[in-house]
């Protein structure tokens, strides 16, 4: 079965240079001839000129291709034909088939292709069994044992990727060492789970104030960038003076932290002294105001909201920092002092730094020596943030001890300190006491193993590891490790670690515990919850009407935000988002500017998450009349003043070239290079992800455009010249357009209407946010015109989302697809298509509403087998 999948996904979506690849003449016998007659007559009477014995075009001899379509290959071979003549690809000139032969050709090719197909899939299933990817492991142990924040997809190696996709059937294999890593992160979760004593560990308290809010009298960027203040005014601290003050005088708690610059690469600043002795939750209460520091080192306060955030780290210096991670979320702070709080994760031995975003870094100069220089003050002065006092309290405790984590593993069986007689040699800090060790052992395991795999265990698998726990116990080993051996090994077993297909059972009817599974690890990325359980136990999941009530309660839970991150991470290639770094030459306005490309990130996130949960039509994609910004995306896109971080939803302006997916700055950034835009990068992606209309590879032997990054050339004159020859410019007509309206946005998606270059132009001269000073060249006018394959036209990129909103069914069959290869591993086979046609059918009235799409996708016998 391995190669099925991904190869039908290739060849449905038209794969011209793969036919030449795969579509080698091969001798056919009487038996394998059954092509129907109406096919063999329209290929005798118009295809064999090119594709006969005595010319076979791209290699392709129709006249002795095998018809044996219970042979994978050569039933990809004849899918291509068939999509090829339906699209009109085929014969080159569509004047050679009337509009009745084509219809009669790709109908009759297409039953015997869709009972072909349908028969393999009634054997094997739609596709190879499927792992699961570690990003839905860590998901199933937090959820399993009651851990939220367990941190353990890094012990598990990245996942293969098709086309953004990790959950791709036929690349989650297992191997050595990706079992391995399993059993690292299946172990690091368990001790974490287990209770780390007979009581929690003891909370601690600790207030900073005065110097004690930062590890330095200073930091890179000196004076400007940080510095203390009482009463609105600099309070110099000398490292002589300093070491002569007393505790009292370095804590005191007039004194107020003044920071001004963004925590990028040269900096550390977390309070003096801390470090956490235990990994776990800490709460932070501290009290900040947004400032603004004038001239001669005065604060003031800010105008408008400043957003900050905390980033966990090691407790070194700026070089060595180990693993920076942001945490606690985003706060906004106002301009009069308030007291904020919120949960920060730390790892054992790890501090917290204060993150302040979207301010500048100090600028690196090597001219009079080497030191870091603050940017030029602007008129109303540096932003910033002023720190009164700051309070840590951890690690946070649950509110009954042992913590649940521990009562999924061990009930409710007494726990003692390791360090009483008769515990020694213990692995773990308690012992879990017990008078029946075989008996209790089957309990626990048995109520694991059902919570685990979601689904009944077979009883001969449950013997196996009951076998192994027993064995363990039998050699003395205390109850807990062994225990956890047999958690252990059931956590990297098949019963977790892959997932079932729904196929019909041997008494006919659909395993309804793999469906529960199934729709679970779509929607929430995890193993099901109860409820799904319980309607799969009870043979009621399968009824439309009850998988779409489940569809509807869970895209209203708060975990449903995994699949919304999860799933436009690999359809929209999220994932890549801080891939390319913008170029300072061409871009100085974005240097280090992070705060952005994490804007980015959550509107195209909050945007796919809105049109899913108010229903709104799958033409909401691509021309939609709001979005979700907040003061830096406002600013960015040029629209009124929003203040603050947290992303909110807006109606944009009539004339905004603004809303729907293809213009959003996170779409814009990562189809393009950080240095040039590419006509044909950005086409290429719309047609794969958004319009399902994939181009084939290019030849080898063609060279890429290089865009003129001097000025003297626009990308549509270089585009010229490299489509002059035929076969070239056929190609580029699917995608260049498309590409073309999009040239009106930068790298970083902020509209333009001239190009940038570094010889030729009209010279632009400044300092960027780091005080680095610039010059780069505008140069000649963005030309966004264009026409699609079909002969409209448009002028702009509003013109081109009216016309690609044109065609809504296009866009919904598109979204359907994707959800099919994320959902279930396999791209959709050809014997799907009338299924996702039904789909479509059953949407169309509504003008396909997109969470209307999800539920009837859920029902379907694609998602949920026969």
């Amino acid at each position: 079965m391995t190669g099925r999948g991904l190869s039908f996904q290739l060849f449905s979506n038209g794969n011209v240079m793969l036919i030449m690849l795969l579509a080698v003449s091969h001798p056919a016998t009487a038996d394998e001839q059954n092509i129907p007659a109406v096919v063999s007559n329209i290929i005798e009477q118009t295809c064999s000129d090119c594709h006969g014995q005595d010319n076979a075009e791209a290699g392709l001899d129709l006249t002795s291709l095998s018809f044996q379509l219970t042979d994978p290959a050569v039933r990809q071979r004849w899918i291509l034909i068939h999509d090829r003549v339906q699209q009109g690809e085929m014969p080159p000139q569509r004047e050679d088939l009337s509009h009745q032969q084509r219809t009669n050709m790709t109908n009759s090719l297409g039953d015997a292709l869709h009972d072909a197909d349908a028969a393999e899939v009634a054997q094997f299933g739609r596709g190879p069994l499927r792992r699961l990817t570690r990003v839905e492991y860590e998901n199933k142990l937090r959820d399993l044992l009651k851990l939220s924040l367990l941190d353990v997809r890094d012990k598990l190696p990245e996942d293969r990727q098709w086309h953004g996709y990790t959950k791709v059937s036929e690349l989650l294999d297992i191997s050595r060492v990706q079992l391995e890593g399993y059993l690292d992160a299946a172990e690091a979760a368990l001790s974490r789970a287990i209770a780390s004593g007979t009581k929690p560990v003891e909370s601690r308290h600790f207030r900073f104030t005065g110097t004690d809010l930062f590890p330095e009298l200073s930091t890179f960027g000196e004076r400007e960038a940080m510095f203390f203040a009482r009463d609105g005014k600099m309070v110099p601290i000398t490292g002589a003076e300093f070491a002569k003050m007393s505790p009292q005088q370095r804590r005191d708690p007039t004194l107020e932290l003044a920071l001004f610059r963004s925590a990028t690469w040269p900096y550390y600043g977390y309070p003096r002294g801390f470090r956490a002795e235990h990994a776990g939750s800490y709460r932070v209460r501290f009290s900040a105001r947004a400032v603004r520091q004038v001239r001669d080192f005065r604060i003031v306060p800010a105008h408008e909201p400043l957003p900050m955030s905390f980033r966990a780290r090691q407790p070194s210096g700026a070089d060595v920092s180990g693993d920076v991670r942001e945490t606690g979320g985003w706060i906004d702070l106002a301009a009069e002092p308030q007291v904020f709080e919120t949960t920060i994760l730390l790892k054992q031995g790890e501090t917290f730094e204060y993150s302040l975003l979207g301010l500048p870094v100090p600028f690196i100069r090597t001219d009079g020596g080497f030191f870091y220089d603050y940017p030029p003050m602007p008129a109303e002065g540096h932003r910033g943030a002023a720190f009164g006092w700051l309070e840590v309290d951890g690690p946070m405790q649950p509110a009954q001890w042992p913590p649940e984590s521990h009562r999924v593993l061990f009930g409710n069986l007494p726990i003692r300190s390791v360090s009483e007689p008769g515990a020694e040699n213990q692995r773990y800090a308690i012992k879990v006491v017990t008078e029946q060790p075989q008996a209790d052992a089957e309990r626990l395991f048995r109520r694991f193993a059902r919570r685990a795999a979601g689904r009944p265990v077979p009883e001969e698998a449950i013997a196996t590891y009951l076998a192994l726990i027993e064995s363990k116990l039998d050699d003395n080993a205390p109850f807990a490790e062994a225990m956890i051996q047999g958690y252990q090994a059931f956590l990297c077993s098949g019963h977790v670690l892959y997932l079932k297909e729904p196929v019909s059972d041997a008494v006919g009817g659909c395993d309804q515990f793999a469906l529960a599974s199934r729709l679970s690890h779509f929607i929430w990325n995890t193993g099901p919850d109860l409820p799904l359980q319980q309607l799969a136990e009870a043979g009621r999941l399968r009824l439309p009407a009850v998988l779409r009530d489940q569809a509807d309660r869970m895209i209203e839970d708060e975990r449903f935000q995994r699949f919304v991150a999860d799933f436009t991470n690999q359809w929209l290639d999220l994932s890549q988002l801080r891939r390319d770094i913008p170029d300072n030459r061409l871009y100085p306005e974005y240097r280090k500017d992070d705060y952005l490309v994490d804007s980015m990130e959550r509107e195209t996130q909050a945007f796919f998450s809105e049109v899913i949960r108010e229903n709104l039509p799958a033409t909401t994609l691509v021309h939609a009349d709001f979005t979700f910004v907040n003061d830096r995306l406002a600013r960015h896109y040029d629209l009124p003043r929003t203040a603050g971080s947290a992303m909110r939803r807006i109606e944009l302006p009539k004339s905004s070239p603004y809303g729907g997916l293809l213009t959003q700055a996170s779409i814009l950034k990562l189809t393009a290079n950080g240095t040039t835009t590419s006509p044909v990068l950005r086409g290429v992606w719309v047609m794969r992800k958004i319009l399902g209309d994939p181009p084939p590879p290019p030849p080898k032997n063609v060279p890429t455009i290089e865009p003129d990054i001097r000025g003297a050339s626009t990308i549509r004159d270089l585009l010229a010249k490299h489509t002059e020859s035929e076969s070239c410019a056929a190609c580029h007509a699917r995608f260049d357009p498309v590409g073309f309206a999009l040239e009106n946005f930068d790298v970083m998606g902020a509209w333009r209407d001239r190009y940038r270059g570094l010889e030729q132009g009209d010279k632009v001269t400044g300092i960027d946010p780091a005080g680095h000073p610039f010059i780069y060249f505008v140069g000649p006018p963005v030309d966004s015109a264009g026409q699609l394959r079909d002969g409209r036209t448009f002028r702009n990129i509003q013109e081109l989302k009216i016309l690609l909103a044109a065609q809504p069914r296009r866009l919904a069959k598109n979204l359907l697809h994707q959800f099919t290869l994320y959902a279930t591993g396999t791209p959709v086979r050809f014997s799907d298509r009338q299924e996702i046609e039904a789909i479509l059918d059953r949407c169309e009235a509504d003008g396909y509403q997109i969470r209307d799409l999800l539920r009837e996708f859920v029902t379907s016998d694609v998602f949920a087998g026969p």
